[in-house]
Formats: C-alpha cells, sequence, structure tokens
C-alpha cells in the first residue's frame, strides 16, 4: 500500500514542471559546464528553467520497497525457475524474427559494408535492434533532457550515473546542433534504434551515411554503430557465441554460473556440448538457464561476454544470440 502510494505521488509530481535555477546541485552542474566546456550561463540557464519532471523513469530508479510484504509478494510472482520462460517470450518471438530478416534485407548494402569493417555478423547487429527497439519502432517517447534532468537532480539510487549521462547529452547536442528539447528516448534518456545512452552515442556513435553527423535514428548510422561498439569491445571476428551443452539431472548445482567466471573445458567434469563438436578452444563461461522444469545450460565464449558489455545481463545475451540464430 505504501509503495503504491508513493507511485501515485511520482505521478503527480510529473504533472507539474519545476523551475532547476532555484536548485543548489543544478547550478553547480551550470557552473561546471560552463568553467569546463565554456557553455555560455544563459543557454543552460534557459534549459532548466522549466523541466516537465518525469514521474516514470523516478519510480523505477527510486530505491525499492522495504517492507517485508511486500518483498514475499514479489517473491511469490517471480519465483526463481521459469524466470527464462517468462524472459525469452517477449523477446524472441516467430514476428520478430521475420522482422530481423525483412531489416537485413532491406538495409543488406549497409550491412554488408559494416560486416567487412567490422567483422561483426548481421544477425547479431539485427537482434539487438530488434530487441531494442523492435527495428526502430519503439524508440521511447520520453524527452530526454527532462528524463536526465529529473533522473540526475531528484533522489533516486543513481543520480551519479544520470548526472554524467545529462553532461554527455549536452554535450552531444552541442556537438551536432540539436536542440536538446527535442530529442525523446527511453525511460533511461537511451536513444535510437540501438538504444544508446549518451556516453555511448558520444564515444561509439558513427556517421556511416558521411552526412556530417551521428543520427541513430537512422538505420545505417545505427548498424554501423553498434558494429562499433562491439568491435571495440573486443569481438572477435568469426568465433563462435555460445552452445547449449549437457549435463545429468534437471537442475545444475556443480558449478557456478554466470559471464564474469571462467573455465578451462577440460575441467568441467561431465559436461559436453549438445549437438557435436564446438570448434571454440579458448577458456569458456557456464550460463545457466532457468526454467520451469529444468535448467538449460550453455557453453559462451568470448563473443557472448562482448554482447553482456551492451547489456549488462546474462539473459539479455542469450536473447540477442537465440534471436540473431533464429534470424540467421
Amino acid at each position: 500500500m505504501k509503495y503504491l502510494l508513493l507511485l501515485l505521488l511520482f505521478f503527480t509530481i510529473s504533472l507539474q514542471a519545476k523551475d532547476y535555477r532555484k536548485d543548489k546541485n543544478v547550478m553547480e552542474f551550470i557552473d561546471m559546464m560552463s568553467t569546463k566546456y565554456n557553455f555560455k550561463r544563459i543557454y543552460l540557464e534557459k534549459l532548466f528553467k522549466n523541466v516537465q519532471i518525469q514521474a516514470t523513469p523516478l519510480s523505477i530508479y527510486s530505491p525499492p520497497p522495504k517492507d517485508k510484504d511486500i518483498l514475499k509478494k514479489r517473491a511469490k510472482l517471480y519465483p526463481k525457475y521459469g524466470a527464462w520462460d517468462r524472459y525469452v517470450k517477449y523477446k524472441v518471438t516467430p514476428k520478430r524474427i521475420e522482422q530481423g530478416r525483412k531489416f537485413i534485407n532491406k538495409y543488406k548494402t549497409t550491412f554488408k559494408k559494416v560486416e567487412q569493417k567490422y567483422g561483426v555478423p548481421a544477425e547479431y547487429i539485427a537482434a539487438i535492434i530488434g530487441i531494442e527497439s523492435v527495428y526502430g519502432k519503439n524508440v521511447g517517447k520520453f524527452p530526454v533532457f527532462d528524463t536526465l534532468s529529473t533522473l540526475a537532480f531528484e533522489k533516486n539510487r543513481r543520480n551519479k550515473f544520470f548526472k554524467k549521462q545529462l553532461k554527455e547529452f549536452i554535450l552531444l547536442s552541442y556537438k551536432y546542433k540539436i536542440n536538446p528539447k527535442n530529442v525523446t528516448g527511453s525511460y533511461a534518456g537511451a536513444i535510437g534504434l540501438g538504444q544508446f545512452i549518451p556516453s555511448s552515442y558520444r564515444h561509439f556513435g558513427v556517421d556511416f551515411d558521411k552526412d556530417g553527423k551521428v543520427s541513430l535514428q537512422n538505420p545505417q548510422d545505427a548498424i554501423a554503430s553498434i558494429a562499433n561498439y562491439l568491435k571495440k569491445h573486443n569481438w572477435r571476428k568469426n568465433e563462435e557465441v555460445a552452445t547449449r551443452v549437457s549435463y545429468k539431472g534437471n537442475r545444475f548445482t556443480k558449478y557456478k554460473t554466470g559471464y564474469n567466471r571462467k573455465y578451462n573445458r577440460k575441467d568441467l567434469k561431465g559436461i559436453k556440448p549438445k549437438y557435436g563438436k564446438w570448434n571454440y578452444f579458448d577458456k569458456v563461461k557456464l550460463i545457466k538457464l532457468s526454467k520451469e522444469n529444468y535448467d538449460e545450460l550453455w557453453y559462451a565464449a568470448k563473443n557472448f561476454y562482448v554482447i553482456t558489455r551492451y547489456n549488462h545481463s546474462a539473459y539479455y545475451a542469450m536473447s540477442v544470440h537465440q534471436l540473431a540464430q533464429r534470424i540467421k
């Protein structure tokens, strides 16, 4: 009940505009941007004069409830087993697979050039775009400047991170002569087909169509930028990503799992590729997917870990891998 009231309060706040020039922390931020990056104070103060507080993003990043009854109810709603079943059914669907094939075909010239330059297969780039924005159909409707300002200066568990993203977004907008008030994105301030946060946009964005600016709403730039991101995070050309393995039993507890732990395959007794030989000879990670009646177990290669740099979730990386394979 307390949590519901808190959410209602957030939505009430969202109807209000706030003059952030009266906020001490914002004025310190303006001082920093003016001193370090030579922005005119009058320009920055105009941006912060009228900020619409974004309640939905704020509710997502606010501290989780401490009420034990709420936590117990959540545990019943989201039991450990079946987590992968619930996750993947919204990520890897027949419709999204078919959309991915059409998307690659529509931009096949771009995909071919990008794959030659960066070494990242088309199906993995397309899978990321499919999961992030449904191939550009859902790039987000939240005003990015107001969202990042809300998350930077209204109390939540990631203020420091979002203050950095706000800084990056202002720098990005200035560089490409964009009105920061006119850009929309996700509830976290992510932008474009690949849903890049502003720091990733600035550092990994590619002007692939050579029009003088990086536009991640543009499929050509988005495709190349995702490939560049993966390559800069050490994607290995022509190497495997993951393969399912077999083990005895229905629930796997013999070894610790997760993308941060490496094993020599020879040390993993009782585990072997489920579908014949797997041509990967480096150390592997064990990825466990919790299903309703059993655990799926996978070997994950270096390229799987690279995908987790895009989103730090093993389930996310596995959904990208499976969607890519189905598209291919």
